[in-house]
């Protein structure tokens, strides 16, 4: 649903921005870089952000009315007894009886190491390196494509120069572009993977997607000077959609998902936190990294020269390509469950 949720993100900043535009009348910063940007522009930035908080609240009242999940409840809270009853009360069930039999010092003598111990290490150091490593090098090539779509379109020419509009026009036209692109590549992407990852498997995706982008970026920044000619835009835009496609598709869907698969329940929501935080820190690295890094020659205003677009989408790739490298530690999930490919039905001692 994220993908609708970055649908519908481009669609309100579309709206808000085209009633704006057509209510309060600017020049283009070109002619009048003072009044470019009218004082009821400072709205619209609000409304759009405002609107964030439907959806927040709706989800907030939405999880206080679900309950715990019943591995936790039964295996971290040692509470067997109002597990059956969540389970009986979401699935609309009722449970056997027997499985109530199980009791609390059975469940308390299951394993029972921690996240430092030299079992975990064992058993799952490994995957939590493989899980924060491509979630790092996923963020750092898919925030920084997000956050600073205006500057690429802008400089193949599919929007106009900024110069030649005033701020909400800016606005309207970023957010056009990025409804295109999210109706044609990261909507279909999410839900390709929704059709596929029981059949072909969490792994093949993200390797797979992985590799799409690598082989993509360097579909835009090799012949770079290519694309930015009139005439060749189209392609380029192609292209650069496909990398959402495939991002989503791929890595930006399967990283939230391994991690909440391949660790015993007790750590579960730890090392997928842990390998969240490690994927904002690469939306960090990213979105400065991309903002410095992209400066060509002359820089924008504020900034010195840096390596220039064509060699930071050289980087990109090569972070995306790491992400593929490290794919390669992390175990299948598919058709397993969650037990399995944890291993939290294999004795202590046993590897």
């Amino acid at each position: 649903m994220q993908g609708f949720g970055i649908l519908f993100a481009a669609i309100v900043s579309l709206i808000v921005s085209a009633a704006f535009n057509n209510t309060y009348k600017a020049p283009s910063y070109d002619e009048d870089r003072l009044h470019s940007t009218v004082p009821e522009a400072d709205y619209v930035w609000r409304i759009i952000l405002m609107f964030g908080s439907i959806p927040a609240a709706l989800t907030y009242y939405w999880r206080m009315q679900m309950p715990e999940t019943a591995r936790y409840t039964a295996l971290i809270a040692h509470n067997v007894k109002k597990a059956v009853a969540d389970m009986s009360k979401v699935l609309h069930v009722e449970i056997e009886e027997n499985f109530e039999k199980v009791s609390s010092n059975e469940v308390k003598r299951k394993n029972n190491w921690g996240l430092f111990s030299p079992q975990f290490a064992k058993r799952h150091g490994l995957h939590l390196l493989a899980t924060t490593s491509t979630w790092f090098f996923l963020d750092i090539a898919f925030y920084s494509q997000n956050l600073f779509q205006k500057d690429i379109f802008s400089k193949i020419g599919w929007i106009p120069k900024a110069g030649t509009m005033n701020a909400i026009q800016e606005v309207y036209h970023i957010s056009r572009a990025q409804t295109y692109l999210a109706l044609c590549g990261t909507v279909p992407g999410y839900w390709f993977t929704v059709a596929f990852i029981d059949r072909i498997g969490r792994f093949w995706i993200q390797l797979m997607g992985f590799l799409m982008m690598t082989t993509f970026m360097l579909g835009l920044a090799i012949p770079y000077n290519h694309w930015t000619t009139p005439g060749h835009h189209t392609g380029f835009v192609i292209l650069y959609g496909l990398t959402f496609f495939f991002a989503n598709f791929g890595p930006n869907a399967t990283t939230f998902i391994v991690p909440a698969e391949v660790f015993p329940a007790r750590l579960r929501s730890t090392c997928h936190g842990i390998s969240a935080a490690c994927g904002k820190a690469g939306a960090i690295v990213g979105a400065f990294g991309f903002l410095y890094a992209s400066q060509g020659n002359p820089p924008e205003r504020g900034y010195r020269k840096g390596i220039g677009l064509r060699n930071s989408l050289f980087v990109l790739a090569s972070s995306n390509f790491l992400g593929m490298v490290m794919t390669i530690f992390l175990p299948e999930a598919k058709g397993k469950s969650l037990e399995e490919v944890s291993m939290e039905n294999v004795d202590e001692n046993a590897v």
